[in-house]
């Protein structure tokens, strides 16, 4: 890169307030990038924009025009934040000029109350382009993870060919390997089972305080995604002060998002109070809590009914964040008494969830998978 394009680019990212003499001349389309830059970074941080939809939707195309998709969402982001133009998102013609992105799932979801039938209509159709993206991006590994767990688990003695297991075949007949015909001959066959029945139970429970934002609408998208496996048994229930067992809409999942209500307090203990007598079968129960653990009931109740959940035989695991940007902040005290109880906590990527299923259905220690994974306990 030359000095002058070097030059200009100190430009646009220091402002004008940086140049006033105009001494640095901007070409081409550093005067558009200068231009919708300057509408949300400079002025006194209040309304650069202005508040007319027309404004702000010209200046959307405007950035998806200079700015490539990654760096139009950050900016949305910070529009949304800065300028607070959330109730701009109100205005279903301005909904069909955003980038959406999982933050902007998670605003709209939190205005769904405030919004028109007609905005409604138009943020639907916003929240489910974002969840088909993601639905793309996570099934396959997913449902991959999960069926080559519940095969693993299942010891099939008579295999058909394609529940052949060739790895441990092989290795078990090694010693009748025939010379002259350059082949084993295998005495014993392994495979994975193939049971139709339920082989494992899975909860998931979904804070849906505002913090949790993003991780409730990845829970809700991998919810629905293991719910179409038929050999689990998927429940999903969204807590804030109250409890929802949203389970009926885990065919859709922008169904299921719009069953959530974004933003309220916190109460785990009431959400594992509820679910605990819905587990059936312990020993084939995997219950997730997904939650900062910032308990705004009873911390007591929480650690109480944990303790015998954990007891009776189901395998529970606390996710601090379901998300893309790693551990949040946290209750340590919380996390800490959990840990005692033999209950991991930590904080997952969504494309780490599928291998933590894996381990789950496959009863091996988490903190085994999290030591190979790197990723961190908190306690």
């Amino acid at each position: 890169m030359d000095e002058a394009k070097k030059t200009e680019r100190w430009r646009l990212i220091l402002g004008k307030q940086s140049d006033p003499s105009v001494s640095v001349p901007l070409s081409g389309n550093a005067k558009g990038m200068d231009k919708v830059l300057e509408a949300l970074y400079d002025s006194d941080r209040k309304g650069g924009l202005g508040s007319s939809a027309p404004n702000v939707n010209r200046w959307l195309g405007d950035i998806r025009r200079y700015f490539p998709t990654p760096v139009v969402q950050l900016m949305q982001r910070d529009a949304l934040q800065r300028l607070g133009l959330e109730r701009m998102l109100l205005e279903p013609e301005l909904l069909e000029a955003i980038e959406p992105d999982v933050e902007l799932v998670g605003t709209l979801l939190s205005l769904n109350k405030q919004m028109t039938d007609e905005t409604r209509a138009s943020a639907r159709i916003v929240i489910r382009k974002i969840v088909q993206q993601l639905e793309k991006r996570l099934e396959f590994p997913l449902k991959r993870a999960i069926r080559g767990s519940l095969d693993r688990a299942t010891p099939n003695r008579r295999p058909r060919l394609n529940e052949i297991n060739w790895h441990r075949t092989i290795r078990t007949n090694l010693k009748h390997y025939q010379p002259d015909y350059k082949t084993i001959i295998p005495e014993q066959l392994h495979g994975y089972g193939r049971k139709r029945s339920r082989l494992k139970d899975v909860f998931i429970l979904a804070d849906q305080s505002g913090s949790m934002a993003a991780s409730v609408v990845y829970a809700s998208i991998l919810s629905c995604i293991m719910a179409s496996v038929s050999a689990l048994q998927t429940r999903f229930i969204a807590f804030d002060t109250s409890v929802a067992d949203l389970s009926e809409h885990l065919q859709d999942p922008v169904d299921l998002l719009f069953a959530t209500q974004l933003g309220g307090g916190t109460d785990i203990a009431k959400a594992v109070a509820y679910a605990r007598p819905l587990i059936r079968r312990p020993n084939d129960t995997i219950l997730v809590l997904i939650s900062d653990l910032y308990e705004g009931g009873r911390p007591e109740k929480l650690l109480a009914h944990a303790a015998q959940i954990k007891a009776a035989g189901t395998q529970f695991i606390a996710l601090l964040a379901l998300n893309d940007k790693g551990a949040p902040a946290y209750s340590k005290d919380i996390a800490a008494q959990l840990a005692v109880l033999n209950i991991p906590c930590f904080a997952c990527t969504p494309e780490q969830f599928p291998g933590m299923m894996a381990a789950a259905i496959q009863q091996r220690p988490i903190t085994d998978w999290l030591a190979q994974e790197n990723i961190p306990v908190k306690n």
